[in-house]
């Protein structure tokens, strides 16, 4: 009887226990499922308000358009584009932010593959400045910086924001690249050595494809740091040449210049928000691994 009883109480209890963590799943994924419909209702209620008439918007709120009759327009995209000259300042955008995402990526990528796999002098203590870094402020920097860029001819020319956005995203792709590269298996660069592999084919043949994830989601935090910036474009390009101004300088004079006409303020918004948007679906599958990599390897 006793032999019978403790394998019928083992099985009470573990389906008691498997009972359990099938509640704590199902609290956890409705208590995900209610923040990720937070955070959509203002981002809906943008995109439905940047396709209805100025009265329509003063009048109700945005879910009474979800109900006819429906009153949906282009002229607020329309009106954007082409009078606020945001058609121009969208191109500008990408002028600023291809480059300056892909320039900071790539030099931190040979920097962080000879912090983790190349003997230097004083190899540590550089990196640890490099770090270091991250602490500095940014708008300390705005002044001697602009200066420099003065005193070489550059200020307000892409060229200016594209060094500008290099140096500050290059500490935190450093360490983040150096923490991801050096928790790669040793064993492959040993043996990449042996066959006779020089450090620049095993940089451009082995650490650069095993990184993808974590350069995926550099790209992302750098790409969405270049394209929401309005500091630093505003400060190093300026009114001094108005006409390589970014869309977040647009849209931000939009809201003096158009006072309470929000329904155009909502259509330029939503038109910086595409791009991001496309970028973060195309690379969110490697985004997860490459943070979580990078955070604790090394």
């Amino acid at each position: 009887m006793t032999v019978v009883t403790k394998p019928l109480e083992t099985t009470r209890a573990t389906a008691v226990e498997k009972g359990g963590r099938g509640w704590s799943r199902i609290v956890l994924h409705a208590v995900v499922i209610g923040l990720m419909l937070l955070w959509l209702v203002p981002t809906l209620g943008l995109f439905v308000n940047s396709f209805r008439p100025a009265a329509d918007v003063a009048r109700s709120g945005w879910w009474n358009a979800l109900f006819p009759p429906w009153d949906f327009t282009l002229d607020n995209y329309s009106r954007v584009i082409a009078a606020n000259n945001l058609g121009d300042s969208f191109i500008n955008s990408l002028l600023i932010t291809i480059p300056a995402t892909v320039i900071p990526v790539m030099v931190a990528a040979f920097a962080a593959y000879a912090f983790a796999w190349m003997n230097f002098p004083f190899r540590n203590a550089i990196f640890v400045a490099i770090v270091g870094l991250l602490v500095i402020p940014l708008q300390s920097t705005l002044i001697p910086v602009l200066r420099l860029l003065a005193g070489a001819g550059i200020a307000g020319e892409f060229l200016a924001v594209w060094l500008a956005h290099t140096g500050y995203g290059l500490p935190f792709a450093v360490y983040l690249l150096r923490n991801y590269m050096g928790g790669l298996p040793r064993e492959v660069f040993e043996s990449a050595a042996i066959d006779g592999a020089s450090p620049t084919t095993a940089f451009f043949r082995l650490a650069l494809p095993m990184s993808v994830p974590v350069l995926a989601s550099l790209t992302i935090f750098q790409f969405l740091f270049v394209w929401n910036d309005l500091l630093v474009s505003l400060i190093y390009i300026g009114p001094t040449n108005p006409d390589n101004l970014p869309m977040t300088v647009r849209v931000a004079s939009l809201v003096s210049s158009l006072g309470g006409e929000t329904h155009f303020l909502t259509a330029a918004a939503f038109l910086t928000m595409i791009l991001p948007l496309v970028v973060f679906l195309f690379l969110q599958r490697y985004f997860v691994r490459g943070i979580t990599g990078g955070a604790v390897k090394g």
